[in-house]
């Protein structure tokens, strides 16, 4: 029997145009809006999706006769990089064809921005784009908040077979065992419960009297942590019945999805007994009492006022959500600075969120207080604790290799677009606002200005690292190491 190849390239051919075919459909539900609102981008999407799905026959036609069960480390690595890549590609087409984003590096920026639910756009009239290209704009936070690989995994059981591999390269630091043994109906449960939450809250923005088009918009971002809105002013125009309620979908969207599956089995002592939870809800409280006496001092009318603009802000930054509900940028120096490390927490892993994650957070402040008993009582055996349980020496590892590899590449970024006439404040910002998949930043890359400023190969680079940020570094830069594709 011949030996089996290093990496499959077949196998991965074959996975991508699967991805590509039913990413076509997607594309092509956005074009009802044209045909409600007959704002003439029928033509665009539809070629787009037609486009889309042709290259994908192709691609299956190419290798469909290929065995795909045998996914190994190296195929998931590589399908899951280059499958988000590619949907970018095909997802950039409705902007560029229809001429409504004629630029290509800028048509490609908004589609990442948009898979990665960054949220960070280079539009300066939101409120001018047709209702078709808008709600594909927040289709793409939605297919890319869950991740399009495991909706492939759920829609088409088949694929299962190995898809472990995928699950695992896609949405790095999850625990799909705790669900079900089967990866397929581990990530038909995560779908459901995505589900179920989009459409729970369409349905209450649309009690809070929006419209349902900017229910649904709005929920898409939410849900996905995204931050895309149909507005100019994101959510600031709102009723606060309306920003309460996003408010709490931010929060439940950046748990841990494994807890909203057990909530919905009634087993509530799991969401209790969970330390990244906790911690999680106590970092929102603290920041949230910190900026509520600041925003009230310097710059709110009155304590409700300072109280939601101060909870909303930070639920939106930690949770890498991007909504806003003022301009943020006209505070004091002393709360950007705050904002600016907020850049750096994340939601709890398992999330929708970005970021580096709070569990790892958490197990570093562990680790380091472990460490200073250790100084003190050398011969004592004293593990680093979660949820009662002991972490793996290899565990800490990771998350502090995690950490220094995030540091580095955010330090190499702000480098860079420093030297393509960035200033300093802004060459910092737009990388901790990409990387960390938050969208808006400071300054003039502020909640009501956009990306536009940055020059086109800084958009290619930020780009890259929305990309980084959302399939959190590992799955990405292992592909550029000379091992990886050494036999």
């Amino acid at each position: 029997m011949a030996a089996r190849p290093d990496i499959n390239y077949k196998l991965i051919i074959k996975f991508i145009g699967i991805l590509l075919m039913l990413l076509s459909g997607f594309m092509a539900i956005s074009a009802l809006w044209d045909i409600i609102y007959d704002e003439n981008t029928t033509r665009a999407i539809l070629i787009s999706a037609v486009i889309t799905f042709g290259a994908g026959l192709t691609f299956y036609q190419l290798t469909r006769n290929h065995d795909h069960k045998n996914i190994g480390k190296k195929e998931g690595y590589i399908i899951v990089t280059f499958t988000w890549i590619s949907i970018t590609f095909f997802g950039t087409l409705p902007f560029y064809l229809s001429g409504h984003i004629p630029s290509y590096s800028d048509a490609f920026f908004e589609t990442m921005s948009g898979f990665t639910t960054t949220g960070a756009t280079i539009l300066q009239d939101i409120e001018a784009m047709p209702k078709s290209l808008l709600f594909w704009r927040s289709t793409t936070h939605w297919l890319g908040g869950m991740g399009i690989i495991v909706l492939t995994l759920a829609v088409l059981p088949v694929l299962g077979v190995g898809g472990m591999q995928l699950f695992v390269a896609e949405a790095p630091g999850t625990t799909p065992s705790r669900l079900h043994p089967r990866i397929t109906e581990t990530a038909k449960r995560l779908w459901y419960i995505y589900l179920l939450l989009t459409i729970l809250l369409t349905t209450l923005l649309m009690m809070g009297n929006m419209n349902f088009f900017e229910a649904i918009n709005h929920a898409f971002s939410t849900v996905a942590t995204g931050g895309f809105s149909p507005k100019n002013d994101s959510i600031a125009s709102y009723s606060p019945f309306i920003q309460y309620t996003i408010i709490l979908f931010m929060i439940i969207a950046g748990a841990n999805f494994t807890l909203h599956y057990f909530a919905l089995k009634g087993n509530f002592s799991k969401i209790r007994n969970n330390e990244e939870f906790r911690f999680y809800l106590l970092v929102i409280g603290v920041f949230t009492v910190i900026f509520t006496v600041a925003v009230y001092i310097f710059h709110a009318a009155n304590v409700e006022d300072a109280f939601r603009q101060s909870l909303f802000q930070i639920v939106s930054l930690i949770t890498t959500t991007g909504f806003v509900t003022t301009d943020y940028t006209q505070w004091n120096e002393f709360l950007w600075f705050m904002l600016f490390l907020l850049m750096f927490t994340g939601g709890c892993i398992g999330s929708t969120a970005g970021g580096i994650k709070m569990v790892r957070h958490l197990l570093l402040i562990k680790n380091t207080s472990q460490e200073f008993k250790r100084l003190i009582h050398t011969s004592a055996v004293l593990p680093t604790r979660l949820d009662g349980k002991t972490i793996p020496s290899e565990i800490i590892y990771n998350f502090l290799a995690f950490f220094l590899l995030y540091v580095s590449v955010f330090m190499i970024g702000a480098t860079i677009m420093s030297s393509m006439g960035l200033s300093f404040k802004l060459s910092l910002a737009s990388v901790a606002a990409t990387i960390g998949n938050i969208g808006p930043s400071l300054g003039t890359l502020g909640p009501m200005e956009s990306y536009a400023i940055i020059p086109t190969p800084g958009k290619w680079l930020l780009s890259f690292f929305m990309l980084l940020g959302r399939l959190e570094l590992f799955t990405v830069l292992i592909l550029l190491t000379p091992s990886f594709w050494k036999k």
